[in-house]
């Protein structure tokens, strides 16, 4: 016996839906590795202009770290606003460590060149920098203040310029 044509295109509906979201992020139940009031974890990445940012270069002053994969719908979303964020706040000495999730540089720098983006990155071709943090869901944003997290924005829903903007005004002050 066939199967009906209805059940095929429910099927591929289905699989459509899968393959659009982002990657492992349907989880019902989050296990946050870091919550506001921890420090960060210690990592050191490689950013695309060619410095390198630790955990440590964030002790002091304000810093933004955020996770994303340019195939992510709400990270595109997200993007072009850390940009924003990113072209205002740069100038108040606020440091900014954009993290791909399992992501490799030329499709990142091909998606920036065709967006207009020019923060730098750091590509990640795993999850290693990204577990320090949680295991869900992207975009993923942490505002820190020397060292210690005061604001974590995830997918749900995507931040907006003004949360953002708001989020480091109250630190920068």
């Amino acid at each position: 016996m066939k199967p009906s044509l209805a059940i095929k295109i429910m099927a591929v509906a289905a699989l459509s839906c899968m393959l659009y979201a982002c990657i492992d992020d349907d989880i019902p139940t989050i296990k946050e590795e870091v919550v506001i009031g921890d420090r960060l974890p210690e990592f050191t990445v490689q950013m695309s202009d060619g410095s390198s940012i630790t955990s440590s270069s964030l002790q002091n002053g304000v810093s933004l770290v955020s996770f994303f994969h340019t195939s992510c719908p709400d990270c595109r979303q997200a993007l072009p606003i850390l940009q924003q964020i990113y072209n205002e706040y740069i100038v108040s000495g606020v440091r900014f460590a954009i993290i791909s999730r399992e992501e490799q540089a030329p499709s990142i720098t091909a998606y920036w060149e065709s967006n207009g983006l020019t923060m730098p990155f750091s590509a990640q071709s795993n999850r290693t920098i990204y577990e320090l943090f949680a295991k869900s869901r992207i975009p993923r944003v942490y505002i820190n203040k020397d060292g210690v997290i005061h604001y974590i924005f995830t997918d749900n829903p995507v931040p907006t310029y003004e949360e953002l903007k708001s989020a480091l005004d109250g630190l920068l002050r």
